[in-house]
C-alpha cells in the first residue's frame, strides 16, 4: 500500500491482515481525491473508521492540513502509528482508539468540525447510515464540507445530505454528501 499522490506520493505505508478489512483500491482513492481535490488544501479531514489510514493519509499529502483518525482496534492504531513515524508529516495528526459513536460524541463535545469525512466501515455492520445521523445530530460536518461514503450492499438513507455524485467500482459504491440546504 502507497500514497498515490501529493507531497508524500510514493510512500510506502504499513497494513495489516484483520479479517473484515480490506484496503481502499487505489484506482478509488485516485478518483475520489480528485473529485475533491479543491476541498483539500488547508482542510480538517476525518478517517472515522480508519484502517490502516491509507485515505486519510492520501487526504494529507494532498492538502490537508490537519486529520482525525477513528479506530477500534489495538493492532490498527499500532499500524496507524507506525505509519506516522514512516511518514513524519508536518501536518497535525490525531489518533482516536475509540468507538465511532463515542468518538463522533467526543468531536462535538470539543468543538471540532470538518471539511471532509471519510466512512469506510466494514460492510457487514452497516455503520453508515448510524455514522451519519450522528454526524448531523452533532452538526460536525462544516457548510460547504463533503461526506464520502464507501459501501458495498448498505443503502444510504439519510435525508440530511444530499448525494451529489455515486460512482461504482466493482462491488463497491463510492457516494458523495452534503449537507441538504
Amino acid at each position: 500500500m502507497r500514497i498515490i499522490s501529493g507531497k508524500y506520493k510514493g510512500r510506502v505505508l504499513e497494513g495489516f491482515n484483520i479479517e473484515g478489512t480490506r484496503p481502499t483500491m487505489d484506482r478509488v482513492k485516485e478518483s475520489f481525491i480528485a473529485s475533491i481535490q479543491l476541498k483539500l488544501k488547508n482542510s480538517v479531514i476525518l478517517d472515522l473508521f480508519a484502517g490502516s489510514g491509507s485515505v486519510g493519509f492520501e487526504m494529507i499529502s494532498n492538502g490537508a492540513s490537519e486529520g482525525y483518525f477513528v479506530d477500534t482496534n489495538k493492532i490498527v492504531i499500532d499500524t496507524l502509528n507506525k505509519n506516522i513515524k514512516k511518514l513524519n508529516p508536518s501536518e497535525k495528526i490525531t489518533i482516536l482508539k475509540k468507538d465511532f459513536k463515542d468518538a463522533l460524541k467526543y468531536f462535538y463535545d470539543n468543538n471540532i468540525k470538518f471539511d471532509i469525512i471519510f466512512l469506510d466501515p466494514p460492510y457487514k455492520l452497516n455503520y453508515v447510515n448510524p455514522a451519519l445521523e450522528l454526524i448531523e445530530k452533532y452538526n460536525l460536518l462544516n457548510k460547504d464540507g463533503v461526506i464520502i461514503c464507501e459501501v458495498e450492499n448498505e443503502v444510504v438513507n439519510n435525508l440530511s445530505f444530499e448525494i451529489t455524485k455515486e460512482k461504482k467500482y466493482g462491488s463497491k459504491n463510492v457516494i458523495f454528501l452534503k449537507n441538504n440546504g
